[in-house]
């Protein structure tokens, strides 16, 4: 199958899982939110899944030579330390074998793994290959060894430097860097390209581990979240967190936030801090709300002489409008008449037309 379709699963149920499907040569041919409910109906083709970082851990090794099954047994052995959990309840995958240096290895929970095949089941589809969101990230050159490449999956920030990777809460990004730069990629573009680079070429499979493949359980996500939760199985988030339980419910909460401000905003790139960017919209979003503000708008064109209202657009991004009148100051009149309202007009965009200006603007709030 020449396309392929790519899932970031979400750190729980109660979120929607962004989709993104690609050509053959990585270029994204649709974008799409999968939720629980939704009838969604998937027509056959590669499926690679983006799994949430923190619960992933990823290290680089020395290992002996041996067939897959020793190092990887081998890996879990000099981890031990590591992990909270026993080791047959664990897969160790190794990536790639290096031209020099140590070995790429990730650890994750088989009940974990079952969760998130579970949750691709109640879409009707099988995952081929799972990655970690902090291997998506490319590994900084030699020469940039004190430098960590950063960006945002959902709430967690994931970080990549020479031989590290995981996934954080934002606030404990500069304690992991310890004094080395952080280079964040900000742009929903470069990261759609980064995504689609890993689904072309994996840098490792979680499903590639020894043993029984996991398979997808038509029970679906409540019976594996259950299990999950029974069988506490992140590495990384058990040995960070002292106070596991508090630590779960703090999840559950951002979760939970995170699945209502994309309801209310369903624009916000999936990779993105939901909360934080629907906080900010709030924030500048026009009192009284896309009707208040359109009102106001017609009351402040009709006040100023020759000024004419050419198109107003309401959507999930707000009010925005295309405004033409005589004379460039009669802009700060129009901005002043909305100040008197309590809201704000941001000048997108103007030009000359045939003796008239025309601006694009955009309606918000007066903070």
């Amino acid at each position: 199958m020449s396309r392929i379709r790519l899932i970031l699963i979400p750190p729980s149920a109660a979120l929607p899982a962004s989709c993104l499907t690609l050509d053959a040569q990585g270029v994204v041919l649709t974008r799409g939110v999968l939720e629980l409910g939704s009838g969604y109906a998937p027509e056959p083709m590669r499926n690679v899944a983006v799994v949430p970082g923190a619960d992933v851990l990823v290290r680089w090794l020395e290992l002996p030579s041996g067939s897959p099954a020793q190092m990887a047994a081998t890996a879990l052995h000099l981890l031990r330390d590591d992990l909270a959990a026993p080791s047959d309840r664990l897969t160790a995958v190794l990536g790639t074998v290096p031209t020099s240096g140590r070995r790429l290895v990730a650890v994750a929970g088989r009940s974990l793994l079952q969760t998130w095949s579970d949750y691709l089941a109640s879409f009707g589809l099988r995952a081929d290959v799972m990655i970690p969101d902090c291997l998506i990230l490319p590994e900084p050159e030699p020469e940039d060894e004190g430098v960590l490449t950063a960006a945002l999956f959902g709430a967690d920030l994931a970080l990549r430097g020479r031989e590290l990777a995981l996934s954080v809460q934002p606030d404990l990004a500069e304690a992991v860097a310890a004094g080395r730069a952080v280079k964040r990629i900000e742009r929903a573009d470069e990261i759609e390209r980064l995504l689609a680079a890993a689904a072309l070429n994996p840098p490792i499979n979680l499903l590639a581990g020894g043993g029984r493949r996991v398979e997808a359980d038509r029970r679906g996500w409540k019976r594996a979240a259950a299990l999950a939760a029974a069988l506490i199985v992140s590495p990384l988030i058990l040995t960070l967190a002292a106070a596991g339980h508090d630590e779960w419910r703090a999840r559950d909460t951002e979760n939970r936030a995170e699945a209502a401000a994309r309801r209310a905003y369903p624009d916000i790139a999936p990779w993105a801090d939901a909360v934080a960017e629907a906080t900010r919209r709030l924030s500048t979003a026009p009192p009284g709300g896309a009707a208040a503000a359109a009102a106001a708008l017609f009351a402040a064109v009709e006040s100023v002489e020759e000024a004419e209202l050419d198109s107003l657009t309401v959507d999930e991004a707000g009010v925005r409008a295309t405004v033409t009148y005589a004379a460039y100051q009669d802009l700060d009149a129009l901005q002043q008449a909305m100040a008197a309202k309590g809201m704000s007009l941001t000048d997108d965009s103007t030009v000359d037309d045939q003796g008239k200006v025309v601006s694009e603007v955009r309606v918000g709030g007066a903070g």
